[in-house]
C-alpha cells in the first residue's frame, strides 16, 4: 500500500508581519493586534491553515486593492476563528465568531469589503471587538497603532 505524505506549506514563513490596532467605536482603549500580513496568492491560499495554536493578540490580514464580497472557508484549518469582515476605510462591515474548523461551508462579508483579518475563536468577544469598530493599520489609510 502506498504512503501518503503530507506536507504542510511553507507560506507563513515568508508572511510579512505587522501590527494593526482597533479602535472601538464607542471610545475606548485601542487593542493591538500583532498580524501576519497573507500577500501573495500562495499566502492567501494557504492562510492560517495547519496551524494549531493563535494567540488572543495575535491574527492575519487578507487585504485587497478594491472593496469587492469576500468568501472564506476553512479547509485545513485546525483552530476555530473569528473573522472580521473590513471595509476600505478600516470601519469593521460585519463578524463571523466561532468558524467550525475543516468546514467547507463559505462564510461571507455580507456586502463589499477590503479585508479579512482572522483572529482566534471568540477572541472578539474577549477583545471586545465589535462592528462599527475602526482598525488602524496603514493600509486603511489609518495611523498605526502607537
Amino acid at each position: 500500500m502506498p504512503v501518503r505524505s503530507v506536507l504542510i506549506p511553507s507560506a507563513a514563513a515568508k508572511m510579512a508581519v505587522d501590527r494593526l490596532g482597533i479602535k472601538p467605536a464607542g471610545g475606548g482603549e485601542m487593542r493591538v493586534i500583532k498580524i501576519e500580513i497573507a500577500k501573495s496568492p500562495q499566502e492567501q491560499a494557504v492562510g492560517l491553515m495547519f496551524r494549531t495554536e493563535l494567540a488572543d493578540d495575535a491574527g492575519m490580514l487578507f487585504h485587497n486593492k478594491a472593496e469587492r464580497e469576500i468568501t472564506m472557508w476553512m479547509r485545513n484549518t485546525y483552530i476555530p476563528l473569528d473573522m472580521l469582515f473590513i471595509r476600505a476605510n478600516g470601519k469593521i462591515h460585519h463578524i463571523v465568531a466561532n468558524t467550525e474548523p475543516h468546514s467547507e461551508n463559505i462564510i461571507s462579508s455580507n456586502g463589499q469589503v477590503a479585508a479579512v483579518l482572522e483572529i482566534p475563536g471568540g477572541a472578539a468577544r474577549r477583545l471586545g471587538i465589535n462592528v462599527g469598530d475602526v482598525v488602524h493599520h496603514p493600509l486603511f489609510g489609518t495611523s498605526p497603532p502607537p
